[in-house]
């Protein structure tokens, strides 16, 4: 029994890897929406200001921007949301 899993899970593999469907058939969001829309608002696709190059470095840089971001929100974030910097040390929540 656990042979014939096995061979049957190598043959699912083998033909999942061989029959994929195109790779240009699933375009990306910028060419299936972004695109489409600012070609019917008369805007062309232009270079970008900081070229990241193909697939998703661009998405990748934003993702760790957003993470450094909320790394020194959290870090600082009690003087954000009083507006000040403690001196003691101390913080407002109670010990027991």
């Amino acid at each position: 029994m656990k042979r014939h899993a096995m061979i049957l899970m190598g043959v699912f593999l083998w033909s999942v890897a061989t029959v994929s469907p195109a790779a240009e058939q699933w375009q990306g969001i910028d060419e299936t929406v972004v695109q489409k829309i600012a070609r019917e608002h008369g805007r062309e696709a232009r270079k970008p200001l900081i070229d990241t190059g193909e697939g998703d470095m661009q998405l990748f840089m934003f993702l760790l921007a957003g993470a450094v971001g909320g790394f020194a929100a959290g870090y600082y974030w009690r003087a954000l949301l009083d507006g000040r910097k403690r001196q003691d040390g101390k913080t407002d929540v109670p010990r027991d």
